[in-house]
């Protein structure tokens, strides 16, 4: 009670139980990833699942929050693990040291509450979007690039999934130039976008695509809808 304090004076009591109840999964745990399994943890979900086969590198230190210097050339995940653990013990935290292939990623996705998008690359969250809408778990999509951000709450059946949006990949770069603060935005949108839809609390931001944009410092929502046509979702 003592820890939760200040959200339980917000969000009540059974919404906190709520929260230690549900199970999430990170998939990725860096720049996106590691604020926004820092921020569940504090808020005391009940497991944290973490997927991420990278080891630190020093170019990783501008924004992957959960790393510090004497971390680089270790797995990302073992060096979270530490970090969270030592934060809130009370957290169950499983970590999976692994490239995020399908048939791993089908069977977490099946046995969790709500999935985060923390990756850096659109075939693998292609993937999980569609894993989500097989096993109907909420999604919540973010993207980085610059100054700039997107923010995509996907439930499935009733909101647009991220292909309804892009039909079409987008092209792969690698090592694209970010400012630290730009994943940080939006990892934290991400986990009061999950907070909301675990505890029943707020308005989740439903049908609309939110742009950020840390250049000139403002927000811009992007009404969307469901592709009838779409190869992911249409059958829901």
């Amino acid at each position: 009670m003592e820890r939760y304090d200040r959200q339980i004076k917000l969000l009540g009591v059974e919404a906190q139980e709520k929260l230690k109840k549900s199970k999430v999964l990170i998939v990725g745990v860096g720049g996106l990833g590691s604020p926004a399994a820092l921020y569940l943890t504090a808020a005391g979900i009940g497991e944290l699942i973490l997927v991420d086969f990278e080891r630190v590198e020093l170019s990783n230190l501008n924004r992957q929050i959960l790393y510090w210097t004497r971390d680089v050339g270790r797995i990302k995940v073992e060096a979270a693990f530490e970090k969270l653990r030592e934060l809130n013990p009370n957290v169950n935290i499983r970590t999976y040291p692994v490239k995020g292939d399908e048939k791993i990623l089908d069977a977490l996705v099946e046995e969790t509450d709500l999935v985060i998008d923390g990756l850096d690359n659109w075939e693998t969250r292609f993937t999980l979007n569609k894993l989500c809408v097989k096993h109907r778990k909420p999604f919540i999509h973010a993207g980085v690039l610059g100054f700039y951000g997107q923010l995509l709450v996907v439930v499935p059946g009733v909101t647009p999934c991220l292909q309804c949006i892009m039909p079409m990949k987008p092209r792969e770069t690698r090592a694209p130039p970010v400012i630290g603060t730009t994943p940080g935005v939006m990892a934290l949108l991400q986990v009061t976008e999950a907070i909301k839809i675990l505890t029943g609390y707020g308005k989740p931001a439903l049908g609309k695509l939110i742009v950020y944009n840390g250049y000139e410092l403002s927000f811009s929502e992007v009404n969307v809808s469901r592709n009838p046509q779409c190869p992911v979702c249409s059958y829901l």
